[in-house]
């Protein structure tokens, strides 16, 4: 096992917590190093299957270097869209609270994070940025609800941000500052829950697409917003994007979430009110689709897939006492 150097330490303590619930020490060999060092080992190696996660670029050079001997569960730029059948207040306030926790739990470090949330114009109507925003500024260090970055600098998040802001149309909802008050290195990221909403058409243009459905590793997501005449635009900027690790349709709307599910390619979707993309039980499929390469992780199915190859032992062994040749055909 090897990953990024920057969190060396989590995954070490993370190992050592693995150990201590029993897992035999002698199981996994973890290895510390760059990216450069970890390439020369495989070719030397030459394993029959590796599992990697992590950038698209990295993923895509091992898939050539390793002539296919590898399965991706992929980045991540997850989506989730909201229908136009806005619920009860009970149900509303459950949206805007699984809203939050997708996008920024963890402080958005994971590969189902909602990276990017396209509202129904009822939606924004009721009010719904305001309600995630409220959530979010709850976030604090000193409970822990927000945190360091381990892999995004905060000098690239603002980068990012400003570039997103170029986008005419665009803007900060909330967010988009850096904490204060911290003892956190430069080398990782703080700041505070962001999001910034820009023009559904910026998804469309293939000039700014591209920066719009970048994925920022932290607690970070691009919001727009759409109306009825707009899903098709809504469902064009889904399929224009390059990974499609999971999603959460949140309708009940039997119509609006058929036609949703009917044109997207998603490994994991949820669908329903309730719908999300993060906080998945265990024992749920959670890997891309549309990649031959695609590898899930969770379900035993996943894990069959990805470490094993199908195999079959035939035995035929014995000739029958009296056998005498049959007649041609």
């Amino acid at each position: 096992m090897k990953c990024d150097s920057k969190v060396s330490v989590v995954m070490e303590q993370t190992l050592r917590l693995f150990h201590e619930c029993g897992m035999p020490m002698s199981d996994v060999d973890m290895i510390n190093c760059d990216g450069p060092e970890m390439h020369d080992i495989l070719m030397k190696a030459k394993p029959r299957m590796t599992l990697f996660t992590g950038s698209s670029k990295v993923g895509e050079m091992l898939a050539r270097d390793l002539h296919g001997r590898i399965k991706l569960e992929d980045a991540g730029f997850d989506w989730k869209v909201l229908g136009p059948d806005v619920p009860s207040d009970t149900e509303f306030d459950f949206v805007a609270h699984t809203c939050d926790q997708d996008a920024y739990a963890y402080s958005g470090q994971k590969c189902s994070a909602q990276s990017v949330l396209f509202a129904h114009e009822n939606w924004v109507e009721k009010g719904l940025f305001e309600r995630i925003a409220e959530h979010a500024s709850e976030r604090n260090l000193e409970e822990l609800t927000i945190g360091p970055v381990l892999t995004v600098t905060s000098k690239a998040f603002m980068k990012h941000r400003d570039a997103l802001l170029d986008i005419p149309g665009a803007k900060v909802l909330f967010g988009g500052k850096l904490l204060k008050g911290h003892s956190i290195p430069d080398v990782y990221g703080a700041w505070e829950p962001t999001a910034v909403e820009v023009p559904l058409s910026a998804f469309l243009d293939p000039k700014t697409a591209a920066l719009c459905t970048t994925e920022i590793f932290g607690p970070f997501q691009v919001v727009a917003r759409y109306n009825d005449e707009q899903l098709d635009d809504v469902l064009q900027a889904l399929e224009n994007m390059d990974a499609h690790l999971t999603a959460a349709v949140v309708s009940n709307d039997v119509n609006f979430r058929n036609k949703v599910l009917a044109n997207t390619v998603n490994g994991t979707t949820y669908a329903g009110i309730r719908a999300r993309t993060t906080g998945a039980p265990q024992n749920h499929w959670f890997g891309p689709a549309g990649d031959p390469r695609g590898a899930g992780i969770g379900s035993p199915e996943a894990i069959k897939l990805v470490w094993s190859c199908h195999r079959e032992i035939i035995f035929d062994e014995t000739v029958p006492e009296g056998w005498t040749k049959p007649k041609q055909t």
